[in-house]
């Protein structure tokens, strides 16, 4: 099984009100489920929520870890000592997570500053402390806890607003939580997902 997550995060004012947004898609190898003789559906879990006074990167991090944690114990691990797998409760193993981001700050930190900053104790290259660094940590441990399981952690950078249907609504999701608007969030089957 792979999974693809969307994340964005927004912030009116920086500091201010801010929101995250997330999309969890599941795709699933086609087979039956065991003992029922019908198809393992692909589903869609669409994520949300605020903080009254943040920043937009705080956001663009909290989206990313919020989604991941909700991988983590929506999938259960599965310890078999040397060799731990996270696999969905009709025990098909998650293989990976591709996460897309709008967030340069968020993919280039996963992908080529964070190993440099944990050697460093938390000093950038300009030997200043990291900005974020409680929300950091929390996303290394995510990313960890997934590859401990078995599973390959990728980032991919998206541009914002070029028409990517799945980045514009985890845009609104975050955009309406940081208003503090009522959204409804979708959680269902891929099939029936309207974005």
């Amino acid at each position: 099984m792979k999974i693809t997550i969307y994340t964005d995060g927004s912030s009116r004012g920086n500091p201010g009100p801010g929101g995250w947004g997330a999309i969890i898609i599941t795709e699933s190898r086609e087979h039956k489920a065991e003992g029922r003789g019908n198809q393992i559906q692909d589903e869609v879990i669409e994520l949300g929520g605020r903080e009254d006074m943040t920043t937009n990167n705080r956001m663009e991090l909290k989206g990313a870890i919020e989604a991941l944690r909700h991988v983590t114990s929506y999938w259960l691990l599965v310890d078999s000592s040397s060799d731990p797998k996270l696999v969905t409760s009709n025990q098909q193993p998650l293989a990976s997570v591709e996460v897309c981001a709008d967030s340069q700050y968020v993919v280039k930190g996963m992908t080529e500053w964070i190993d440099g900053w944990i050697k460093r104790g938390w000093k950038g290259s300009t030997k200043k402390p990291v900005l974020n660094q409680d929300l950091w940590e929390d996303l290394k441990k995510e990313e960890d806890r997934l590859k401990k399981g078995g599973v390959k952690v990728t980032w991919k950078y998206v541009k914002a607003h070029v028409g990517i249907s799945l980045n514009e609504r985890a845009d609104t999701i975050a955009t309406m939580c940081a208003d503090d608007e009522n959204i409804e969030l979708y959680r269902g089957a891929k099939a029936e997902y309207g974005f």
